[in-house]
């Protein structure tokens, strides 16, 4: 296991360009967390199946208990950062990728999530997982953060006409997240006019040498009272995952359990990113599509068996780790980071 703490990498590159509470939690897909898919700000969202997981672990297994307070590893048990293969893994969903046109993260490769702000990795770390407004990490495999299904706090002006209206004609507000308004993907025309403000920020992240984009809140179709659909928001990741591939970005999907491994192949992803799949019991949803290349994300703030329990079952396969919530960088008194 790998810990590193609040005193440990404090070299700061950067925040994102929206605040940290925000800007964190907003990849758990499926509760509301980070990527609002699993986990919830709060550890109370609504939303479809994500999770928080608690600071500490005391798992029989590989990892030991840590605080904030130890220093950073700098070994590592899991595969190099290097790894360059350029199709998925058997048992991921076949995409239009072009053979050789894209590069995935490194199976089972220590990740590290980042989202909440920038900071020097730890040398063990293969993966980083960034805000699209921060650098690309030399030397290792970065994942570009995209808040792809809903808006940011202040910048709706920025989707005019592509905003969610709810029964009542406002714009359909994140009960978790306040200002944050989910983008209408349920039309053709939509779903045309989001890909091409976004595919800017793609183009952006391929620039920067980013390597993969992660984007967020694809459950919305979840947590929208009826007036989005599964296959609305597939639809919206297939011209996502056109543009990436196109641009030689990877794509991962964020959360979202509940999708099959045809909607996967539909939507183009290539990799999975999981939030508290240990919490709520979904770990084998992404796995039994994507093989190895999951990556898991824990948090502290949910029971203390989760981070332990996943890595005695699932930690020598894929990469698993433990964050605070609000992802915040190294050198914040909040910060904790453990991998196993």
């Amino acid at each position: 296991m790998v810990v590193a703490s609040a005193a440990g990498l404090v070299l700061l590159l950067g925040i994102g360009s929206y605040s940290v509470a925000s800007a964190a939690n907003r990849d758990h897909e499926h509760r509301g967390g980070h990527g609002h898919g699993h986990a919830t700000p709060t550890g109370t969202g609504t939303a479809s199946p994500t999770a928080s997981s608690t600071p500490k672990a005391t798992a029989t297994s590989t990892p030991s208990k840590t605080t904030a307070t130890t220093k950073p590893a700098t070994t590592s048990t899991t595969k190099p950062a290097t790894t360059t293969s350029t199709t998925a893994p058997a048992t991921a969903p076949s995409t239009t990728a072009a053979a050789g046109s894209v590069s995935l993260p490194p199976a089972n490769g220590q990740f590290d999530y980042q989202i909440g702000g920038a900071y020097t990795p730890a040398a063990a770390v293969a993966i980083v997982d960034r805000d699209h407004s921060d650098k690309a990490v030399s030397g290792k495999y970065n994942i570009c953060y995209i808040n792809s299904f809903q808006s940011q706090p202040g910048e709706s002006s920025t989707w005019s006409g592509l905003l969610l209206k709810n029964k009542s004609g406002s714009n359909f507000e994140d009960p978790d997240w306040p200002g944050e308004y989910f983008l209408d993907t349920s039309t053709a025309a939509n779903r045309t006019a989001i890909a091409a403000i976004e595919g800017k920020w793609i183009d952006a992240c391929a620039a920067a040498g980013f390597k993969a984009i992660e984007p967020d809140n694809l459950d919305t179709y979840d947590r929208s009272s009826g007036l989005l659909t599964k296959a609305n928001n597939v639809a919206m990741a297939r011209l996502l995952a056109d543009k990436a591939h196109a641009a030689g970005l990877a794509i991962a999907q964020k959360n979202t359990a509940g999708l099959t491994k045809s909607d996967a192949t539909s939507a183009g992803f290539d990799f999975a990113i999981a939030e508290e799949c240990q919490e709520y019991g979904e770990c084998d949803a992404y796995t039994s599509i994507y093989g190895n290349q999951v990556y898991e994300i824990e948090y502290t703030d949910n029971k203390a068996s989760d981070f332990s329990n996943a890595c005695a079952a699932q930690g020598k396969t894929i990469s698993v780790i433990l964050r605070d919530r609000d992802v915040v960088p190294a050198g914040d008194k909040a910060y904790h980071y453990e991998a196993c």
